[in-house]
């Protein structure tokens, strides 16, 4: 009897052993973009803890092949790390190791986009890998990376396919990756934000047949809901377009719905071309995953003409309200505000209040009399500047002061004016695209970039003011000065490079395809005709007094898009005499905000500038893209910043717990499995951004081992 119980006894811790094994073994992966279907960053794993994160060093590095910006998280899926290089190349690497296994070959890329990340999918013998390039959604076998042929046309489907004949001339492309649903891939778009762009519908795909399953209408057909919200001839897309979803999207699938952040209507600057509430744009929509039937939404911004799109996926958890579970869905902004909404029915968890804001002085502008703002949480992006918010680090306060006096500065809402005005949270946040992470305790943990842009508006270039430029001039004025200065000179502080020296720097041909298929944040110029982009070349190169003028539009291609009245005059960072921010620290933050009371564990500055760190000043933060993953271990991990660190924070204090170098600045969201027993953080460390040099590679930190 005695052998008996111990046999027992042992039997049941083997089997507590075996299943706890198991459980980790089904949480190892991180097999969805940013974690998993709710978009929470947030891994199980517990072998890299508190005590221990300190030993963390380098256990592998994979070099693509393709240095620049590289803002893929990638999936890991049984050993195996699905990738994209900076060219939006797929590759499939031993997870253990960084030992390749296939990759694309190099006249299949991009050199001009960006890829945030695939999509996997499996049945059986069939799994299969998704990634976008151009306007293609491609299909892959996971096993080598051969294409789909079954899928579509020879393995790609065209991502305008729902869009309508408008599109066929227009730029769309995806930087995000399509969000899986039983047998159907839901896309995002990324649209021109001109007058120029393509409509930003979502739609869905067979994930077996590539066949366009259903589509959602971003701007209202007519005898469709919000449809009164836009000028009767919007849906026609000749001067208004966009309402896409570029950031990405979160899926509830136990109920089968889909939350998608919609980004700003076209043109995103002046809207007299669009007047009213401008549904579904600025929006939070609900959607029936297996329809695409509207459930609920929720308009963040009304009439957006400030760029304030929906910057990142949103994240589903489960939280605790008065004494009541709430599965809820949450959206952070670029102005530094977090809604939170219960799942089902779209009510807001916390209250939301519509406010006054300042109102437009640009002639023909209709600019919306409120905002919505939620009373809970508070900003996580300071939301004013005043003279005493000037740096003290800045060796030219006056006249910094002198400049914020003269702009419109009323606030978030701020609108453009002839004269400037100051947008604060900036133009790439607040919040931005790496995504918020989420635990399952209800904590929010979300990074926050702290810069103020200045913008002004003006009118556009009449035929007349035209008439004695070349038809190069004509196109560099119309379509490139707003960001390149008209003089060519450029803002390179701002990220926008000068052009009048491009003769020995880059290529005529690499120029034209820049031109041509857009690079980074640039967009595809495809409304212009050959002719003009030949006459744009031989402007910007200087050789047009040789070359025979041509008509736009000769070659039968799409004339230039119908300019708005007014477009974007000045358009720069507000930065000191030395390219530092002009206000005061912190110029990044890092918060861990309960979205059970609303309230903040903590705030702290997060990123730094080396050279200020060397003169003794104190962490000032700084401008990051990617965001935090979260482990239950209670670990953060975040890179995102130019200082080339991968950090890893306690997340119930904020405190530093380790830092590692990186070989570039890791402008990504990372990831956590494990492989062969053993734990992983992984980043993509691309750099070239903010004025960081480029990389190449993917690099994974781990334990040492025994």
């Amino acid at each position: 009897m005695k052998k008996n119980k111990v046999f027992s006894i042992s039997f049941l811790i083997g089997s507590l052993f075996f299943l706890a094994c198991a459980v980790e073994d089904s949480v190892s992966d991180w097999p969805e973009f940013l974690g998993g279907p709710g978009r929470n960053q947030y891994s199980k794993l517990t072998q890299i803890n508190r005590e221990n994160v300190s030993q963390l060093s380098k256990a592998w590095e994979y070099h693509t092949g393709d240095s620049g910006q590289i803002q893929c998280n990638p999936i890991i899926i049984d050993g195996v790390l699905y990738g994209m290089t900076a060219t939006t190349r797929p590759f499939a690497i031993d997870a253990a190791s960084g030992k390749e296994i296939w990759r694309l070959p190099t006249e299949d890329h991009d050199q001009f986009s960006t890829s945030r990340g695939l999509s996997y999918w499996g049945n059986g013998k069939d799994n299969r890998i998704y990634y976008t390039k151009g306007e293609w959604l491609y299909a892959l076998h996971a096993k080598d990376g051969t294409l789909v042929e079954s899928f579509g046309e020879n393995g790609k489907v065209s991502l305008k396919s729902g869009l309508g004949k408008q599109a066929d001339q227009k730029m769309v492309i995806s930087n995000a990756p399509g969000t899986i649903y039983k047998d159907l891939i839901i896309m995002p778009l990324r649209v021109s934000e001109g007058t120029d762009a393509a409509m930003g519908h979502i739609q869905a795909f067979n994930v077996i047949t590539g066949a366009l399953e259903w589509v959602f209408h971003t701007i209202p057909k007519p005898g469709e809901f919000g449809f009164d919200t836009w000028p009767e001839e919007a849906h026609k897309n000749t001067r208004v377009g966009g309402a896409n979803n570029w950031a990405g999207m979160a899926l509830d699938t136990q109920r089968g719905i889909i939350y998608i952040p919609t980004g700003s209507a076209a043109y995103d600057f002046y809207g007299k071309d669009r007047p009213g509430q401008n549904l579904f744009a600025n929006t939070l929509l609900a959607l029936d995953a297996a329809t695409g039937n509207r459930i609920w939404h929720y308009q963040i911004v009304h009439h957006d003409i400030l760029d304030r799109d929906l910057p990142s996926a949103p994240n589903l958890l489960t939280i605790h309200v008065a004494g009541k579970q709430v599965d809820v869905v949450t959206q952070t902004t670029k102005h530094g505000y977090v809604f939170v909404f219960d799942r089902e029915t779209g009510e807001p968890v916390f209250p939301i209040d519509e406010k006054p804001v300042p109102q437009s002085d640009i002639p023909g502008e209709q600019s919306w009399p409120t905002q919505p703002v939620p009373k809970l949480p508070a900003p996580f992006a300071r939301q004013t500047l005043a003279p005493h918010d000037i740096s003290p680090y800045a060796e030219n306060k006056e006249e910094l002061k002198q400049t914020l006096a003269s702009l419109r500065n009323e606030g978030p809402f701020t609108p453009l004016s002839l004269g400037g005005s100051i947008v604060f949270p900036g133009l790439d946040g607040g919040a931005e695209w790496g995504g918020a992470a989420a635990d399952p305790e209800g904590v929010l943990y979300v990074n926050s970039s702290e810069m103020a842009w200045i913008l002004g508006l003006g009118p556009s270039q009449t035929e007349e003011s035209l008439a004695d430029l070349s038809e190069g001039a004509r196109v560099y004025q119309t379509q490139c000065a707003a960001c390149h200065m008209e003089d060519r000179s450029g803002n390179p502080l701002s990220g926008y490079p000068a052009l009048d020296k491009l003769e020995g720097n880059l290529s005529r041909m690499a120029a034209q395809t820049i031109i041509q298929n857009g690079k980074g944040m640039m967009p595809a110029f495809t409304q212009l005709s050959s002719s003009q982009r030949a006459s744009l070349l031989d402007y910007l190169y200087k050789t047009e007094e040789v070359v025979a003028k041509k008509e736009p539009g000769m070659d039968g291609n799409s004339p230039i898009a119908p300019e708005p009245a007014y477009k974007i005059n000045r358009f720069s960072k507000f930065l000191d005499s030395n390219g530092l921010p002009a206000i005061s620290p912190p110029w990044g933050t890092l918060s861990a905000i309960d979205l059970n009371t609303g309230m903040y564990k903590w705030k702290i500055a997060f990123g730094e500038y080396p050279e200020l760190v060397e003169k003794g000043i104190p962490t000032t933060g700084a401008e990051s893209y990617g965001g935090p993953i979260v482990t239950q271990s209670g670990l953060l991990f975040i890179a995102g910043t130019k200082d080339k660190k991968l950090r890893a924070y306690d997340k119930e204090t904020g405190k530093l717990l380790w830092e590692g170098m990186l070989p570039a600045a890791g402008f990504a969201t990372p990831s956590t499995y494990i492989a062969n027993g053993r734990q992983y953080v992984v980043i993509a460390c691309g750099g070239n951004k903010l004025g960081a040099p480029s990389g190449d590679s993917y690099v994974a930190f781990a334990l040492p081992q025994d």
